[in-house]
């Protein structure tokens, strides 16, 4: 119920000490309500005194805690203002490729386990996976692009770029790991 309370709070951009002045209280109360430390706080009078301070009911509060939104739409900001956490979605998961050859050394040798992340692109000097049209899979150092082609380093040696088709490139990943003692 005090993980509700803090919804409804932060849905209409206010902080602690700005709710709880509104009702004649300290932000360590309003804290102590929204923390789960008072039991009152499910007491109809005590909700109704709460959500009042946050210009909703009891009801929105019921709502929030069954998890559907108590207000559909979003108050305009007034001063600074919180709204909650936005998070994005969970990261897409690493993968890994063990290298067979060693077209990359001293970067990364035969036997190197790369970790990688799908539909990352590389910065410059980054190591990379480019997975082709054709399903050749190629590891190389990444070094520049434009809107025609991909420039790379790591074919037959860090010292020889490569240029490869945008047109024939499925997709690019970054490495984000070399792991030696795998």
């Amino acid at each position: 119920m005090g993980e509700a309370l803090a919804t409804l709070r932060r849905e209409r951009g206010l902080s602690q000490a700005e709710a709880g002045q509104r009702i004649g209280m300290t932000s360590q109360g309003w804290g102590l309500y929204e923390a789960g430390k008072r039991s009152s706080l499910f007491r109809p009078d005590v909700q109704r005194r709460l959500t009042g301070a946050l210009d909703a009911t009891p009801e929105a509060l019921v709502l929030q805690l069954e998890g559907e939104p108590a207000s559909p739409e979003v108050l305009a900001a007034n001063g600074v203002s919180a709204r909650g956490r936005a998070f994005e979605g969970a990261p897409i998961a690493s993968r890994r490729l063990r290298l067979e050859t060693d077209e990359l050394t001293p970067w990364a040798s035969a036997g190197t386990v790369l970790e990688y992340a799908p539909g990352r692109w590389p910065r410059r000097g980054q190591g990379c996976i480019i997975q082709m049209d054709d399903g050749v899979q190629k590891v190389r150092l990444y070094d520049r692009a434009d809107d025609a082609e991909v420039v790379v380093f790591g074919a037959g040696g860090l010292d020889r770029s490569e240029r490869i088709a945008r047109s024939h490139i499925q997709s690019m990943s970054a490495v984000i790991s070399r792991l030696d003692d795998e």
